[in-house]
Formats: structure tokens, C-alpha cells, sequence
């Protein structure tokens, strides 16, 4: 992957406003379990920064995937995990199937206040009996006159409590799993729809994260994003940009907190020394940053791929897995370095501990990444 001087620019901007508007606040945030998601993302829309590859007339910049790449590593750089995911939900989980299959007018309905920040986005897939399996959810969407009637909920949807809408998948019929589904807006002030409290999860603690219940939620039948019926394959096609999103985007996490890890070492002594200078934790950490250049090198090599409108499915979902395996691998190894010091809440590895294990869960568990890359190997089991 090549970056030019636009992509060195775009990275600038994001460290900027990453440095003055988001870390500074970032221990409130977590503590208060909310961060002011339309306030942020509308400082961030006045950048540009919300509709990266998203067309221009749309309010977009209309750019390649790997400047979404580059912002997504950036923001790798927020000591925490909660808000790149709210915003990496918002750019590249809500709004790619819409960008490419929505109609026009759709498209200046919602995604067009969403690049301004004028609206904040959920993806509605996860139910609380179909994670991973996408193909087992059971909301319903059934047509009556020019609308369509919704029931059902969706589970461990982030920015669920400040969200004006949520990209929703749905069965529409009752044809085989793969072609019954469809994506659905559904504008979250809709009669019907109910909220659950905040849930009260081990990590992401600044980003708002709830179960949404539909009953008798009546939409038009025009917020179907493309085809009915084509929704499965939609979402097939939104997890790459969300997992390639998601991996490039805890890259700056791992060296931050591998960073942060060496300074630690240096200043604490044991035995007579600094912990730094025992030649296996140098080693170590001569491990671990080879092991995250690694990843950036599948990454990059992926993103190239994609960039080039190839199938990227089986990179990315190699990337996938190696990002939440290593998210496990790095912070538990610098926790271990820290002592009893980073068993303490408040300890930033400790967060990234907690935080970054969501990535071997969310957008497809290693399981299912396992299973991709098997089935691109043509080494399934019958």
C-alpha cells in the first residue's frame, strides 16, 4: 500500500482532532458509559470525515477504500475502544449498503445527513438467539398496502440510545434463508420501537450499546435498501468494509499500548533493576510489534484488493481473525508487565484488555472467520 501526500494529510487531521476533541475527554466518557455521539460526529463531519468513500453528492468525499484505511488506523490512536467502534459503526457498518444500493432518494434522506452528522446510524443484525449466524435472525418485515410492518428486536446495537436510524435486516418472506432478507431503514423515533437500558458490558463502556425491540413498526416500503429480497448479500458485502475497518483500525491501539508497556518497564525495577532490562521482556516486545507489523502488512495487502473491486473475503477475514487474536495476545502480554498496576480499572491497558476482546466476537466471531477461510481453501468438512 502506497499513501500519497493526501492520505498523509487526511492522517494529520484525524491525529489533530483525535489529540484536541476526543482523548482529552475520553476518561469522562468512559465513566459516564455514553460519549456525546451528534455533538462529535458533526465536529467531525465540518472535516470531512464522515463520508470518506461515500459519494459526492451526497455531501461524500468520494475516495478510495485505503483513505478509510488510513482514518481508520488513526483513530487507533483514542485510548479507548468504544468511540472508533460508535464511529466505525457509523461510516463503515450502517451506511456501505446504502451508499451502493440505495436509491437516490434514500440516499439524500439518510445518508446524506448522516456524512453531515446531521444523523447518527446503527446496523440492526445481531438478535439475541443469532449472532454469527446471520441466517437464523427471526424479525419480520410483512408488507401491507405501501408499507411494511416490522416485529421483532436486535441485540448489541451500538450508538442505539443517541441513533436516529438503524440499518436494519429483516426476513421479508419466507423463501429459503439466504434469499428472504432484506435491509430496511427504520428511523428509531418510530412508533413501535423500544429501547432496553443501556447494557452493561465488560469493555466499550463509552459506547452506548443496547437491545432494540420492533412491534408493529410501520415504515414505507421504499426504505428497502436495493432489492428485496438481496438483503443477506448486502450485509455479506457491508462486513468487509467492516471487518478490514475494524482490524486496520487496533493497530495503533497494540503499539500504543506496547508503547506505553516499555515505558512502564523502564521506570519500574525488580530484583535490582529495571524490568526492561531482562533480556526476555525485551524480546518480547521485539515479538509482539513484529507480530502487529505482520498484521499491518495483511491489512494493507487486503485493503489493495479491495480497492481494486476483487474478493477480498478471504483476506479479510484472515485479518479479521489475526486483529482479535493478537488484540488478546498483545494486551494480555504488557498487562502481565505492568504487575498489580494493571489490574487496576482505570490502567489504559487494562481498558484495551477489556475493550479490544470484543474482536474476536463482533462481525463474526473467529469461528465463523475460520470457517470463511476454510471454505475459500475448499477445505470444509461436509
Amino acid at each position: 500500500m502506497k499513501f500519497n501526500n493526501e492520505h498523509k494529510a487526511l492522517a494529520t487531521t484525524v491525529s489533530k482532532f483525535i489529540d484536541n476533541e476526543i482523548n482529552p475527554n475520553v476518561d469522562k466518557w468512559e465513566n459516564d458509559g455514553i460519549f456525546p455521539a451528534h455533538e462529535l460526529f458533526k465536529k467531525m463531519a465540518a472535516l470531512n470525515l464522515l463520508g470518506i468513500t461515500k459519494p459526492e453528492k451526497y455531501g461524500g468525499m468520494g475516495l478510495d477504500f485505503s483513505y478509510a484505511l488510513v482514518f481508520a488506523e488513526e483513530l487507533g490512536r483514542i485510548k479507548c475502544g468504544g468511540i472508533p467502534m460508535a464511529i466505525g459503526v457509523h461510516t463503515e457498518m450502517a451506511t456501505p449498503a446504502l451508499a451502493r444500493f440505495g436509491s437516490d432518494e434514500l440516499c439524500r434522506e439518510f445518508l446524506a445527513p448522516s456524512i453531515a452528522g446531521d444523523l447518527v446510524s446503527c446496523i440492526g443484525v445481531s438478535e439475541p438467539h443469532a449472532g454469527s449466524d446471520v441466517a437464523a435472525i427471526t424479525s419480520s418485515a410483512i408488507k401491507k398496502g405501501s408499507d411494511y410492518i416490522i416485529n421483532g428486536s436486535k441485540m448489541w446495537i451500538t450508538n442505539s440510545f443517541q441513533g436516529d436510524w438503524v440499518c436494519t435486516l429483516v426476513n421479508t418472506s419466507d423463501k429459503l434463508p439466504h434469499q428472504n432478507k432484506s435491509l430496511i431503514i427504520v428511523p428509531l423515533d418510530t412508533k413501535g420501537i423500544t429501547v432496553s437500558k443501556k447494557l452493561d458490558k465488560l469493555g466499550m463502556r463509552s459506547s452506548d450499546t443496547a437491545q432494540i425491540f420492533f412491534e408493529d413498526v410501520r415504515v414505507p416500503q421504499r426504505y428497502c435498501i436495493g432489492e428485496e429480497g438481496k438483503g443477506f448479500q448486502y450485509q455479506m458485502m457491508q462486513f468487509q468494509d467492516e471487518r478490514l475497518f475494524g482490524a486496520a483500525s487496533i493497530i495503533k491501539t497494540l503499539e500504543w499500548v506496547i508503547e506505553d508497556t516499555i515505558d512502564y518497564t523502564r521506570q519500574r525495577s525488580a530484583f535490582g533493576k529495571k524490568i526492561l532490562d531482562f533480556q526476555t521482556i525485551q524480546f518480547r516486545f521485539a515479538e509482539l510489534q513484529t507480530e502487529v507489523e505482520a498484521l499491518r502488512a495483511l491489512i494493507y495487502r487486503a485493503s489493495e484488493i479491495f480497492v481494486d473491486n476483487k474478493d477480498v473475503t478471504k483476506l479479510a477475514s484472515m485479518a479479521k481473525l489475526k486483529a482479535g487474536r493478537l488484540c488478546r495476545e498483545v494486551t494480555d502480554a504488557c498487562l502481565q508487565y505492568w504487575g498489580g498496576m494493571g489490574y487496576m480499572w482505570e490502567n489504559p491497558v487494562a481498558r484495551a484488555f477489556r475493550d479490544m476482546r470484543l474482536l474476536s466476537i463482533g462481525a463474526g466471531t473467529d469461528e465463523v472467520m475460520l470457517n470463511i477461510i476454510c471454505k475459500k481453501m475448499n477445505i470444509l468438512s461436509k
